[in-house]
């Protein structure tokens, strides 16, 4: 085994792959940009390299900066996670140039899988299926247009490099297959630098079913089973599982089959997938099946698969790679349960799943599954870091496990539910959305599912008034344990001569929305919501639902929705109304509880002046300026909202 290995990436699988090299006694080595220097995956690794600017050209993608801190830290291996390098065969090439191991196939099998025409050729040969199509290397438009009319409409015509989707366009007539056509080409060229295509026939319900195979360099080849990836939006993956939903032994014997033909057809060592595209138009049947690709990297949801065999398969990579066979043979690997995993991306679903930014300033996943379920959450992120427009916005995966799929279902639900993230936009609603989907529900999915259901999963119900009145009680921090352990605060709600309250505005949306907390005596509040919201009395807080309070605003969250509020600061705005007029005016009805300036005093901005004590809570009022004071409430005075704390003299003199 390795004594230490680089991490030629960063996030979610930086972090995984740390852990299992750290539970084998590997140290690791961290590479990190600019915008990472304060990342997770770099806290957790043995030793850090700064490899250059944010961007990923002047920095992850520079190969020769990752060899070189490899060798300038002793390292023996490089683990290039997925994205990035990992499926870059003159990377790999680099590597071993430099004496160094590559942890992941030869690029002699990633170069044969690297183009979907010649892999879809290899794997003819190899007696693997394939979808009838025109995978040749002329690209003339006559000849193209010629294969797509004995093809048979719809096709597919799909980029020969890359993934993603780019560079993909369905011709359902003739008469729209050349401007189809240059759309394919001008996207292809653009995403990989090469615009050649080949032309496919279109599956009609088509399900994405892929196979995780695993290759040492003994001439062994075993599967692991399947995945379904079907749910996917914009032709990126949302939701998998595995097993498949439906699969007969049929046709898991015949996929199986074929994916470690595959395998064995170009020598492949390490972890792969081969990716099939399945009918599922008239049941899954063992003779609607094809190949699509080779995947020669671990794949991003690869715990799925690890969650149903118990095996650790970035434990394999660094095993195989360190020169040992396979751990198991193929007799000895079990299927056993289901699992999901979910994406939690910072994007908004609403508007197309546009990638979204911002510090997550509260973050919080389930601790523990439902019963008789195990959960998993892989993440590279921690509360206040930021979701940078560099990179992926993957924020964490959600892994679920239990005996059914059923059973899997709801612990992921609850996990979705559980889960709070705020301080940038996220798809959990979006997600629970679709595990809630009566077709996905029922294992009855396809590619399109998504597409078809889409107006329904990314709409978001409007909060409710107990969501509205848990947003106006976290605005003014009613609630929240005081800052004293004396008698005294215990009286939450007294006052002499009326009850205790504050007007707060909040702000949903385009919407503004005005509400009046008042405290009771018995420590609970009475919000009071303006039409057209109901008012809402006397709630026990412990009963409303979850908030998270961050600079200017509030998240509740009802379900899996986060419902984030504007909620403006009163002392901000009570410092902008002092530097405006001169004074300092109560921003809500309190008690000055202590006062650390006396009339005469000169003072310099974000000098504490004052204690106002409300709703519990202990509120330090601060000079918004310099100047002198000249006059200052008096500690112990109960002062009303608008009352005027401190005046500050207009010449500077006492």
């Amino acid at each position: 085994m390795f004594g230490k290995i680089l991490i030629a990436n960063r996030g979610e699988i930086a972090c995984r792959v740390i852990r299992t090299a750290r539970r084998l006694g590997v140290r690791t080595v961290a590479v990190y940009s600019d915008a990472d220097a304060r990342a997770l995956h770099v806290e957790m690794a043995d030793e850090a390299v700064h490899i250059g600017a944010s961007p990923v050209g002047e920095s992850y993608l520079r190969g020769d900066r990752i060899i070189a801190a490899a060798l300038a830290t002793g390292a023996e291996a490089i683990h290039p996670g997925y994205g990035f390098l990992s499926e870059n065969p003159d990377f790999v090439d680099q590597v071993t140039a430099a004496s160094l191991v590559f942890i992941g196939p030869s690029a002699a099998s990633i170069r044969a899988m690297g183009l979907k025409d010649a892999a879809k050729r290899l794997m003819e040969q190899a007696g693997v299926p394939v979808v009838p199509g025109y995978h040749g290397v002329a690209q003339e438009i006559v000849l193209l247009a010629s294969k797509a009319r004995e093809i048979g409409y719809p096709v597919l015509i799909k980029a020969r490099a890359g993934g993603g989707g780019k560079g993909m366009r369905r011709v359902d007539h003739p008469d729209d297959f050349s401007e189809a056509l240059s759309g394919a080409r001008r996207e292809a060229k653009a995403a990989f630098g090469d615009d050649r295509v080949l032309v496919e026939k279109y599956v009609d319900k088509p399900r994405h079913i892929e196979c995780q195979v695993f290759g040492d360099n003994f001439g062994n080849a075993v599967h692991l089973y399947e995945r379904d990836c079907s749910a996917q939006r914009r032709h990126q993956k949302v939701i998998e599982e595995a097993p498949a939903p439906g699969m007969t032994p049929e046709l898991r014997e015949a996929m199986t089959e074929a994916a470690v033909k595959a395998a064995k057809a170009i020598d492949y060592s390490g972890a792969g997938t081969i990716e099939f595209i399945v009918d599922a138009s008239e049941g899954l049947k063992a003779d609607r099946f094809w190949f699509m690709e080779m995947n020669t990297r671990l794949q991003v949801e690869h715990p799925v698969t690890e969650m149903v065999t118990g095996v650790d398969l970035v434990e394999w990579q660094l095993r195989v790679a360190a020169g040992e066979k396979l751990p198991k043979t193929q007799d000895e690997i079990k299927l056993a349960g289901h699992a999901f995993e979910a994406r939690l991306y910072a994007e908004d679903a609403a508007k197309g799943f546009l990638p979204a930014t911002g510090t997550l300033h509260h973050l919080k996943f389930p601790d523990a599954a439902a019963e008789g379920a195990a959960i998993r959450i892989e993440t590279g992120v921690r509360s206040g870091d930021m979701i940078s427009p560099f990179y992926d916005p993957m924020i964490a995966k959600l892994v679920v496990h239990a005996m059914g799929r059923n059973a899997g279902l709801a612990a992921l639900r609850e996990a979705l539910v559980r889960t709070e993230i705020a301080g940038s936009t996220v798809n959990t609603a979006f997600l629970a959305a679709l595990v809630a989907d009566a077709d996905f529900a029922a294992g009855d999915v396809d590619t399109g599912l998504i597409g078809r259901h889409q107006d329904a999963l990314v709409a978001i119900p409007a909060p409710s008034d107990e969501a509205i009145a848990a947003a106006a009680l976290a605005a003014t921090d009613a609630g929240a344990p005081g800052p004293a352990a004396d008698p005294w605060s215990s009286l939450v709600g007294y006052a002499h001569f009326h009850m205790l309250a504050r007007r707060i505005r909040l702000r949903y949306g385009e919407e503004d929305i005005l509400a009046r907390v008042s405290a009771r005596p018995d420590g609970r509040f009475q919000v009071a919501l303006e039409a057209p919201h109901d008012a809402i009395n006397a709630h026990d807080l412990r009963t409303l639902p979850r908030t998270a309070r961050w600079p200017g605003h509030v998240t509740v969250f009802e379900g899996a929705v986060g419902h984030t509020f504007a909620a403006p600061d009163p002392l901000a705005k009570a410092d902008e109304a002092a530097a405006a007029t001169g004074s300092l005016r109560a921003p809500m009805p309190g008690l000055v509880k202590l006062v650390r300036a006396t009339a005469g005093d000169a003072v310099i901005k974000g000098q504490p002046l004052l204690i106002l004590e409300a709703m519990k809570m202990e509120h330090t009022i601060a000079a918004p300026h310099d100047g002198v004071v000249a006059e200052i409430a008096a500690e112990g005075a109960q002062v009303s909202d608008g009352t005027v704390l401190v005046r500050f003299s207009e010449d500077g003199q006492g």
